[in-house]
């Protein structure tokens, strides 16, 4: 045995005692998290706050929508490609084993991982540029997946969690090469509202949010792990070529990834009041990252079939329910699925919103598959219909 697994055995021997307490950085359940938006009940007999916070995440009607919202890949029919809900328990998985080794929070851990990516669009990180684009040109406010995942939780369900798990939420993106991962200062409730509606209205703002617990540090950076490699293993999966060099020093496959980086965060992170990697690690980490932007998320093959399919059904859709709102049209299914669906029809009964808000909490709320069958419940096999094409189980 080595002196790194020797040391590696006694941190976790230490943290697991944890279980029992707390490392001094860790967020414990103090009188500071019992502050809610809705009322002041922070407990009960079994459950801390966060791990309320949890059950409240796993209960709301969009936490069930992450099984059909694209990752990366969406015109593929093949069970094999990682879906949102598979890349959230992964970001979920790999902070418990952060968090439970440097003694943290583990319930606060888990509650923010779980609901980071519960506001996302289908068609991932392209759908989100889309609605980024609508929104912005028809009322100037911008659209962010993290931001709108809070308004999601907060707003239009209002499941009343803690600041503590919405802090980490709308702060686990907004990657800058660093490598050291510092929380912040706590916010204060009206800091926090004043830090979302810059994020709508601020260019860039949103790129400068740190989360001010430990625990969201390390979801951050989880949430990194759990796709650089993963997403290489889905394209080799549609025959990508993404092969390269140099390993370094986190491994060629995704499970010698994971393992390596996070037992490098712990060594290097363990008793310390902030998340860090070894310099080399953060590095190859970043490498990876890089080459996936180039060969992957922009790969003009796949992104074409974005171009001339989902973004102009997604700015018809935008525009048709706009219309539809403002003639209060209660026949249009922005109605009937959403405004007056289920909880939702007292969410907006008592909140006045701005019609483009509300056309944004539709759009986002929807699946890959939801959004391509309401378009062709509206508009039948029109041309772009007819340019959505999907790589069946038995295709080369």
């Amino acid at each position: 045995m080595t002196d790194r697994d020797i040391r590696l055995k006694e941190i976790k021997e230490k943290a697991y005692s944890h279980y029992g307490g707390f490392s001094k950085y860790a967020t414990t359940v103090s009188d500071d998290a019992k502050i809610r938006y809705f009322d002041s009940r922070a407990n009960d007999n079994l459950r801390s706050p966060f791990a309320i916070d949890i059950d409240k995440i796993m209960h709301n009607p969009f936490y069930n929508r992450y099984g059909d919202k694209t990752q990366v890949f969406s015109f593929y029919r093949n069970d094999e490609i990682t879906r949102r809900a598979t890349h959230v328990q992964l970001v979920a998985r790999i902070a418990r084993i952060i968090s439970t080794n440097l003694g943290l929070n583990i319930d606060l851990t888990e509650a923010i991982a779980l609901g980071h990516d519960i506001g996302h669009t289908p068609f991932g990180h392209v759908g989100e540029k889309y609605l980024d684009e609508l929104f912005f040109e028809s009322c100037g406010r911008h659209f962010y997946h993290n931001v709108h995942s809070v308004r999601a939780l907060k707003t239009v369900t209002p499941t009343n969690l803690t600041i503590h798990t919405l802090d980490g939420i709308i702060c686990h993106n907004g990657e800058k090469p660093e490598g050291e991962y510092y929380p912040s200062r706590p916010k204060s409730l009206e800091e926090f509202e004043d830090i979302i509606e810059k994020c709508y209205t601020e260019e860039g703002f949103v790129d400068t949010l740190k989360p001010f617990t430990l625990e969201g540090c390390a979801v951050r950076v989880s949430d990194v792990i759990a796709y650089v490699m993963k997403d290489r293993q889905d394209a080799r999966k549609i025959g990508l070529d993404i092969s390269y060099d140099k390993p370094g020093q986190l491994g060629a496959e995704n499970y010698e990834f994971i393992s390596n980086i996070t037992e490098n965060i712990v060594l290097n992170s363990y008793d310390k009041p902030y998340i860090k990697m070894d310099q080399e690690y953060f590095d190859d980490m970043y490498r990876l990252k890089s080459e996936n932007a180039s060969k992957i998320y922009g790969n003009p093959d796949i992104n074409k079939s974005y171009e001339v399919t989902i973004r102009p059904m997604m700015k018809k859709l935008y525009n048709r329910f706009r219309e539809d709102i403002i003639n209060e049209n209660q026949d249009s299914m922005i109605y009937k699925h959403h405004i007056n669906y289920g909880s939702f029809k007292k969410t907006y009964s008592k909140n006045k919103m701005r019609v483009d808000d509300i056309v944004v909490d539709y759009i986002a709320s929807m699946t890959d598959d939801y959004f391509i069958d309401l378009y062709h419940h509206l508009y039948g096999d029109d041309e772009i219909m007819k340019e959505v094409k999907y790589v069946d189980y038995f295709s080369n």
